[in-house]
């Protein structure tokens, strides 16, 4: 775990501040450096079910963030009707997310502000455990935090959107 004073100079404080200005209770975890949120399920000593992936996909001219167990796959059918979204949803590339995020590591996009759209969709699935591990911006720092909180704060809507 790490001190909040510790983080001044990194991504997830950023992130930490936006948490406590929305009064969300939270922890912070310090690990090593992961580049997949299995690989945070790892270094965290967490069952991937309990580890939630942020997914950027590009719809047209705009930019949405699904969330899902790090143990699953996104259904994008599942998630365009959620959305009653057009054909052109689909993953954002590694150079979109790096261009249009630079406060960003990319692939550690966390499912809320203050530096990315925050989450649209949260697969119920996530909502049956107490906390889950999310990124915190960058590849070494990670947050647990109430799934309801992350529905709370972003009004995101909550639906089945992995493959069966």
């Amino acid at each position: 775990m790490t001190d909040r004073g510790e983080l001044t100079t990194t991504r997830a404080a950023l992130v930490a501040e936006y948490l406590d200005g929305l009064g969300v209770a939270y922890e912070i975890v310090e690990h090593e450096a992961t580049v997949s949120a299995l690989g945070e399920a790892r270094v965290a000593h967490l069952p991937p079910w309990q580890v939630a992936k942020t997914v950027v996909l590009h719809d047209g001219d705009a930019y949405v963030i699904a969330v899902i167990p790090a143990s699953e796959r996104l259904d994008l059918g599942k998630l365009r009707e959620v959305l009653s979204s057009s054909r052109q949803l689909r993953l954002a590339s590694e150079d979109e997310i790096a261009r249009e995020f630079p406060q960003l590591d990319v692939g550690a996009v966390p499912p809320f502000g203050p530096m990315a759209p925050t989450a649209e969709v949260i697969d119920r699935g996530l909502l049956e455990v107490e906390r889950v591990l999310c990124a915190a911006g960058d590849h070494r720092h990670s947050l647990l935090v109430d799934p309801r909180e992350i529905v709370r704060i972003t009004s995101a809507r909550t639906a089945d959107i992995c493959e069966d």
